[in-house]
C-alpha cells in the first residue's frame, strides 16, 4: 500500500481538481511566456562555479511534450543531446549509452573510509557506525572532488533490515532506529572513483541522536511530554533543502506511522489529521519503546517532535540537528531555499499525502543581517499556505493569528498542528505535493506524484461526519490521477509577495514516447540553470519499467530518459558538483528488499543471492560535459 495514498484531510473546500478542471474547461492554462529572469538560487558555491551550457539544442526529445514555450526562447532551449533510452525492467541499472554510472556509499558500509561494509545482520551499535538504509534526499557541499555529503535515510522495513517480520526486543527496534535518519560523509574522487574518506566530520544522526528545538513553538508545552524525556531524533527524512549559510535542511515526512498502541485508547483530532493509527506501518516500535506508544501518557506529545524541517551543518559535527518550528509541522517533502527580495530567506514544502498542501516561509528580514545579529533566518518570520484560483492566479494565505480566521489560535497551536490551521483557511488540496525546485526563471516546479483516491467512491479517512472524497467531472483529466502531473508558479515581488501565478509544465499522461506513455508518479525534480527539469520517478511506471531519471526542457516541455533504476527500487535524491559534471543520485528499497527481484549493487543471481542494499548512484558524462546535455 502507498501510505502516503491515504488520506487524512477532511475540509470540503476546493480541491486543486476543481480548480484545475474548471481552469481548463475555459481553455485559459497559461503557457511559457514568462520572462527568463536571473538565474534561481541555487547556493553561491553553485551558480558561481556554473558556467551555462551554451551548445546549440540540437537533438530533439524522443517523447511527444506539450509546447509550454512561446516566442524565441522556447526555440533556444538547453542542450540535451543524449539518447533517451528505451523503457527497461530488470536487476541492474541502465543509462544513456554517453553516461556511466557506479556505485557510492551502499547501506551498512562503514563511515572510517576503509571502503568496508558490516555484515548483513549487523547489530545496532554497528548500524549507528555506517550507512543507513532508505537513501533519499541529499546535498553535496564541496568542489569536483572533495567534499562533504548529507543524505536522508528515509525507511527501511523490518523484514529488509533485520530480517524477521516484526521485532522481538528492544535491540530489534534500536537497529531498525539506527537505520533510519542521516548521514554525513566526507567523499572524495580518486583514480578509482568516488568513495568515501576518513574525516571526524563523518557521523550518523538517527532516531536516538540528541536534537535541539528553535523558532516560536521551541518552548511550547506540546513540545513537552510528563516524562520529560530529552528530545531525541529525527526520522522518515524523505526530501531535503540546503542554504545559502551552508547547512543541510532535512525534512521529516511519514512520522506518524512509527507509532501505535500497546493498549486501548482513541485518537485525539489532531492525532487523525496527521493519520496516526494503532499499529502504524507495522514497525513495531511501540511494543519496545515506550517513546512510540500512542497508549502511554507519560509520552502523550512525543507524536509532535517529529514532522520538521531540521538544520544540520555539515561542518560541526559537535553541535544536534535543530528543529526549526518556524516552518511548521506537517509531512514535510522537502525545503526548497531561495534568496527573494531584500536577501530574505524563502523555503519553500509540499505536504506529501492525497488532499494536502503546499506552504512558504518568508524570513523577517535580510538573511545575512539576521544571522550577524545572532538570529537564525529559519526563526523568524511569516509561514504561508497555497490557494489556487481558476484564472491562474494564487494566493499565500498567512498561518498566524494575525489572520483574522486564526485570531483565537496561539502561534504554537499553530506551527504543531499546521494541517489544522490551514484547514480553517480554506487552502487547495492537492494531489501529493512533493518536491518543489526553482527554475532559471525564478519559476517553482513542484511535482505532484499522483491520487487514485480522487474521483473513486467513499469518505475521507477518519472524517466524523464522513465526507465524501472530491469527485470527478467530465472536463477534468485528472480525476483519478494516477500518473501524476508537474505545476509550476512565479511569485509575485520575488518570491517575498502573497500571490502568485500559475500554470501546469506536464501532465504525466500526456508525455509519450516512441513506446507509448513514457512516465507515471514524478516526484524527485531538480532544475538546472540551463533550463533543465530532471525528473525522478516513484510508482508504479507504464509498461512495467523500473523507476526513472528523466530530462525535460524547461522552455518547451520536451522529455527524455536518462536513467532506469532495478526492480522494485524508487529512483530518488539528486545532487551534483559545482561544475555540473558529477551527479549523484539514490536507488532506495531496491527490490523491496527481496533478493529473487535483484541483489543490487552486486550482480543478480536470485533468491540465494545478497540481500539488495539502497546504495548511492554516481553519474557522469563520458565526454565530460555537464549533466544533462
Amino acid at each position: 500500500m502507498d501510505v502516503d495514498q491515504v488520506p487524512s484531510n477532511p475540509s470540503t473546500h476546493d480541491s486543486f481538481d476543481d480548480v484545475l478542471s474548471r481552469r481548463l474547461s475555459r481553455r485559459t492554462v497559461m503557457v511559457g511566456g514568462l520572462a527568463t529572469a536571473a538565474v534561481g538560487f541555487l547556493g553561491a558555491r553553485t551558480a558561481a562555479a556554473s558556467a551555462p551550457d551554451a551548445a546549440p539544442a540540437d537533438a530533439a526529445s524522443a517523447g511527444a511534450g506539450r509546447a509550454l514555450g512561446s516566442g524565441s526562447r522556447a526555440n533556444r532551449g538547453p542542450r540535451i543531446a543524449f539518447t533517451s533510452i528505451p523503457r527497461h525492467a530488470g536487476p541492474m541499472p541502465a543509462i544513456a549509452p554517453e553516461y556511466d554510472w557506479s556505485v557510492l556509499i551502499p547501506w551498512r558500509e562503514k563511515l572510517d573510509g576503509s571502503g568496508t561494509s558490516f555484515p548483513y545482520g549487523l547489530t545496532s551499535d554497528e548500524q549507528a557506525q555506517s550507512i543507513g538504509i532508505g537513501h533519499d534526499g541529499m546535498w553535496y557541499f564541496g568542489d569536483g572532488s572533495d567534499g562533504m555529503l548529507c543524505i536522508n535515510h528515509e525507511f527501511g522495513t523490518t523484514p529488509h533490515v533485520i530480517g524477521k517480520p516484526l521485532p522481538t526486543s528492544l535491540e530489534d527496534v534500536r537497529v531498525v532506529q539506527h537505520a533510519h535518519g542521516v548521514s554525513v560523509v566526507k567523499i572524495r574522487r580518486g583514480r578509482k572513483g568516488w568513495r568515501v574518506a576518513s574525516s571526524r566530520r563523518n557521523r550518523r544522526i538517527h532516531v536516538n541522536t540528541p536534537v535541539t528545538f528553535s523558532g516560536p513553538a521551541a518552548s511550547s508545552a506540546l513540545l513537552q511530554n510528563p516524562a520529560g524525556n530529552p528530545t531525541l531524533g529525527t526520522l522518515n527524512n524523505c526530501a531535503n533543502g540546503y542554504t545559502p549559510w551552508g547547512t543541510y535542511l532535512t525534512c521529516e515526512e511519514n512520522f506518524n506511522g512509527y507509532f501505535g498502541r500497546r493498549s486501548g485508547g482513541t485518537n485525539t483530532q489532531e492525532l487523525n489529521r496527521y493519520g496516526f493509527s494503532p499499529n502504524g506501518f507495522g514497525y513495531g516500535w511501540h511494543l519496545f519503546d515506550d517513546r512510540f506508544d500512542l497508549s502511554n501518557p507519560a509520552y502523550v506529545n512525543e507524536p509532535n517532535r517529529f514532522g520538521w524541517v531540521v538544520e544540520i551543518d555539515p561542518t560541526k559535527p559537535e553541535q544536534p540537528p535543530v528543529k526549526r518550528t518556524a516552518l511548521g509541522r506537517v509531512k514535510h517533502e522537502g525545503a526548497t531555499v531561495v534568496v527573494g527580495r531584500g536577501g530574505r530567506a524563502v523555503v519553500y514544502t509540499g505536504d506529501d499525502e492525497v488532499f494536502d498542501y503546499i506552504y512558504k516561509f518568508v524570513s523577517a528580514d535580510n538573511w545575512k543581517s539576521m544571522r550577524a545579529r545572532g538570529v537564525s533566518p529559519l526563526d523568524e518570520g511569516t509561514l504561508y499556505v497555497a490557494k489556487f484560483a481558476d484564472d491562474g492566479t494564487g494566493q499565500w494565505l498567512e498561518l498566524s493569528p494575525n489572520n483574522p480566521l486564526l485570531a483565537d489560535r496561539t502561534i504554537d497551536w499553530i506551527l504543531v498542528n499546521t494541517r489544522l490551521a490551514a484547514d480553517i483557511l480554506g487552502a487547495t488540496r492537492m494531489d501529493r505535493p512533493e518536491w518543489i525546485t526553482v527554475g532559471r526563471d525564478e519559476r517553482m516546479y513542484c511535482t505532484l506524484t499522483n491520487n487514485t483516491r480522487r474521483g473513486t467512491a467513499g469518505t475521507i479517512a477518519g472524517t466524523i461526519p464522513p465526507v465524501p472524497r472530491p469527485g470527478a467531472d467530465a472536463a477534468n483529466p485528472l480525476a483519478p490521477n494516477p500518473d501524476g502531473h508537474i505545476i509550476r508558479w512565479l511569485d509575485s515581488d520575488k518570491h517575498v509577495g502573497t500571490t502568485f501565478t500559475w500554470d501546469i509544465f506536464l501532465l504525466s499522461k500526456d508525455v509519450a514516447d516512441a513506446e507509448g506513455q513514457m512516465y507515471g508518479s514524478p516526484d524527485g525534480i531538480w532544475a538546472d540553470p540551463d533550463g533543465r527539469v530532471f525528473i525522478q520517478t516513484d510508482g508504479a511506471q507504464p509498461g512495467g519499467q523500473n523507476d526513472q531519471m528523466l530530462v525535460a526542457d524547461a522552455a518547451t516541455g520536451a522529455v527524455k530518459r536518462l536513467f532506469a533504476g532495478v526492480s522494485g527500487c524508487e529512483v530518488t535524491g539528486i545532487t551534483v558538483t559545482p561544475d555540473r559534471r558529477t551527479m549523484f543520485v539514490n536507488l532506495q528499497h531496491p527490490g523491496d528488499g527481496n533478493p529473487a527481484a535483484t541483489n543490487f549493487p552486486e550482480p543478480f543471481t536470485g533468491a540465494g543471492g545478497p540481500v539488495p542494499r539502497d546504495a548511492t548512484i554516481v553519474i557522469t558524462r563520458k565526454d565530460g560535459r555537464v549533466i544533462g546535455s
